[in-house]
Formats: C-alpha cells, structure tokens, sequence
C-alpha cells in the first residue's frame, strides 16, 4: 500500500499558479494561441447541492482534536505527489489523518493542508488551504501536466470545497504567511493523538469498513472463478492479483494494499507481493487482499485456497490447526480484554499443535515463532495497519473497546529449507484472516460471507468453479 507521507507545505503547488510545469518534448504556444484558448468557455460549476457523505461527522472528530491541543495551531497535511518515473507521478492517497479530519479523498488533495487555527482557549476554526481552478484566463489549465485541469481532471473551486466540506476554505499559496504551528507530519505527539482517536471507529466507519468487507468477498469469488484459466498462465499469480485489482477499482478506490497472491512456497513470504509465479494444481494459494472504498476504508481478509478445489491430508491437517488457533483468537475478542490476549490465545493452539506433531519437544517457550513469525492481527481502518502512530499503551498494552475494527491471522509458514520440519510440511504456508468489529457482547465476523472451514471452502469452490 501506498500513502503520501512527505507532508511539507506545497511550494511546487502555489508556484504551479503561476508557473506551469511542462516538460521538454511539450509543443510551444504562441501568443495567438495562448488568446484563442483564453476565450470562449461557459462556466461548468459542480452541482450546489454537493456535499461529502462524512461531512456530518467529520465536525466532531476535529473538536476531539482540538480538545487535545488547546490554543495551538495544529497542521495536517494532505501529502505531496511522489515521481514513479521522470515526469509520471504515483496515484495520489491523501493522509489517513487529512481525510479523516476533512472526508476528501481525492487524488486532487495532493497538496492540500488542514489547519486548525485557534479560536478562543478552548476550540478550534478548521481552514483548508487547496489549490484553486486554474481560471481560463491562466494557461496552467491546458500547459500544466501536474495540476492542468486537462491533465488530470476538474477540482472544486473554493466556494465548491466549502460546501463540500462545511470547512472554510481559503488558497494554498496563502500558507506561507502563517506562524508556524504543531504540524502533523513532524510532530510525534500530535501524529499519535491523530491515531489513538481513529481507535474507536463511529458507526459511519463501520459501514465503510462493511462495504469493503463485501467488495473483497466478491473480489475472492471472482479470483475462484478465474482460477481454471489462472492455471494455465505461466504467471498464474499474476493473473489472480490483476483479477481481484478489477473488482477493486471497479467497486472502490482500488486495493488497500499490495495483493498477496502466493502460491506453493511463495505462502512462507510474509508479504509476497512479487506474484510471477505459475500456479500448481497440486499447491495452495495463499490470498491475501482487500478492497479500498472511495472513502479509504480498507478489508484486509486471507484465504488459503487449494488449487485443485480440494485439500490433500497434509494440506489440512495444516489449515485446520490454523483455523483452530483464528477460532482461539476470535474467541478472545470482547471489550475490557487486553489487544495481546487474543494473540496469546492463537499461538497457544498454535504451539500446541506443533508439539502434538513433533516439530516442538513442548509447547512451551517461544520457539513456535520459528513457523508463524508474526503477530495475529492488528487494527483496520482507513489503513490496513491502522492507528499505527498510537502509544504503546493505547494500542499494543491497550485493552479492547466497543467500535474497534480488527483482524484476526494466525498462520504457519512452513519454509522449504527447514530442516526441523519433516518433508511432507516443508513449503507449505497458510493464514487466516477475518475483518472483526468489537461489540458489547464480543465481536461480529463482518468477513462471514467467504467460509473459513475446509469443507465450507471445497465446497465454496466447487460451485464457483463449476459455474
């Protein structure tokens, strides 16, 4: 996944007002054409009723804030646009933190900075800074490759932006004259508050992490389906990784983050997102990827398939310890519970299988993170790794509350070079992940619809498959 995070202040941006950015090979205007293309364009404002759908929460989430930091000016920048290559820019993701603050998500954010400016000793004025049209007037329109509207597309104006938003919003080249302030790109303290308040998510935020939820369900059923002709591409997982990235941008955003599309021993790479690899029907696909909404709320779900539709011996004695430690897990999952327990409760199943299979002389210790590595979960929201900034002890050494989003992935990387392991587990590599909301009563699979047990999931693709 990709996020800006280079959140100075836009001094490309406010030039670029002035000055296009062009390159060496675009054609010269002349002074007649430069006249010719300054005339004659109807005004085309966006419709009056537009307004942003978090609109009527956002308000509450910056008085959080401001709470926070009274009488300081606080700063929060959208991010800048990163060079992929010479003159092409990556896609544009505004900070979690800015979209949250403001609900604009739009790859015109680049740029664009928040701030809120103290009004009183105990609250805050929200003011956007975003870069205005480029008037017809002004040949930036049409010359400027980075921010020409005939380039990449028509922004709001200011008065659009305000609607949109509720925000005041005034020019970016107007942010070099203010005092300096808390700025969230740099200051620690302000980045983890920006987090732990993104802990709890409201029920706006349930719903957008729902629908990513459901959008990444069909994306799977999709890459089921597709599996036949998968097999026979000499990148197999390549071909999975572009036909879930069709539902994404279809459905959303797009991912939210790199697909995992890992296949055979490719699974015991934590985050294999390389995805050439030839798919074997005689193998597993491990799957792990999500959909992000147009709102930036990301699902983060695993499934470990197997190629041929239905699991050898071996493959589901592995996948079912690996089920039974996520079942563990899940079970841990109320509110008051310590984030860790749930962790502790999978890698007890999971070193007790191990010794059960005589890959560990006991259960006890920590050797069974030779073949699962990693923590089993982790919060989701506006980020696959969501909240990440928050302290140590809201977060890691934190206790569960109702309207927390998470995950739950306990896996086993069984690495093909592992002499520990006897040859019939070596390469063999399987995680299960589900997307889960806190409740008063302990938590709701929101990942339900996709099955998690062997049988559900030969099952499951049989029917895909033959359909």
């Amino acid at each position: 996944m990709s996020e800006a995070r280079t959140n100075t202040p836009d001094k490309t941006g406010a030039d670029a007002v002035r000055a296009p950015r062009t390159v060496s090979h675009d054609l010269p205007v002349s002074p007649e054409f430069e006249r010719f293309m300054a005339d004659a364009w109807e005004p085309s404002p966006l419709p009056g009723d537009l307004r942003l759908t978090a609109a009527d929460v956002t308000p509450a989430r910056r008085a959080r804030l401001s709470a926070r930091f009274p009488g300081e000016r606080l700063v929060v920048p959208a991010g800048e646009l990163r060079v992929r290559s010479n003159d092409c820019d990556h896609r544009f993701r505004p900070h979690s933190a800015y979209a949250w603050l403001t609900g604009l998500t739009g790859e015109e954010q680049a740029g664009h900075v928040l701030v809120l400016e103290p009004d009183g000793p105990h609250r805050h004025e929200a003011v956007l800074y975003v870069r205005p049209r480029s008037p017809r007037a002004d040949g930036g329109f049409y010359r400027d490759r980075r921010y020409g509207e005939f380039w990449v597309g028509r922004r709001p104006d200011l008065a659009e932006a305000e609607r949109m938003t509720g925000i005041r919003c005034a020019r970016l080249d107007g942010l070099g004259a203010l005092p300096p302030g808390r700025d969230a790109s740099t200051d620690g303290e302000l980045a983890a508050a920006l987090s732990e308040l993104r802990l709890v998510k409201d029920a706006w935020e349930v719903a957008q992490l729902q629908q990513a939820v459901d959008h990444t369900a069909a994306g799977f059923e999709d890459v089921v389906r597709a599996l036949p002709r998968a097999l026979r591409h000499p990148r197999g997982e390549r071909w999975i990784e572009g036909v879930f990235g069709l539902r994404a941008r279809a459905e959303g955003n797009g991912t939210g983050y790199e697909t995992i599309a890992a296949s055979g021993a490719h699974a015991c790479v934590l985050h294999w997102i390389r995805n050439d690899g030839p798919l074997d029907a005689r193998e597993l696909l491990l799957l792990d990827a999500g959909v992000e909404t147009d709102t930036l709320y990301t699902a983060d779900i695993t499934r470990t398939l197997p190629l041929s539709g239905r699991y050898s011996p071996v493959q589901r004695q592995v996948y079912e310890l690996v089920l039974a430690a996520q079942d563990a897990g899940i079970a841990a999952l109320r509110p008051g519970a310590r984030f860790r327990e749930f962790h502790r409760a999978a890698m007890r199943v999971i070193a007790e299988g191990l010794a059960e299979w005589g890959v560990l002389k006991s259960p006890e210790g920590d050797f069974h993170r030779r073949y699962t590595l990693c923590s089993s979960g982790h919060m989701l929201g506006l980020d696959v790794h969501d909240c990440a900034q928050a302290r140590v002890d809201a977060y890691l050494d934190g206790v569960l509350e109702e309207g927390q989003v998470l995950t739950v992935e306990p896996g086993l990387y069984l690495q093909p070079d592992d002499e520990t392991l006897p040859p019939e587990l070596r390469g063999i590599g399987v995680r299960v992940e589900d997307d889960l909301v806190i409740t008063a009563e302990g938590a709701r699979l929101m990942s339900g619809a996709l099955p998690r047990t062997p049988d559900g999931v030969e099952e499951w693709m049989g029917n895909l498959m033959e359909g």
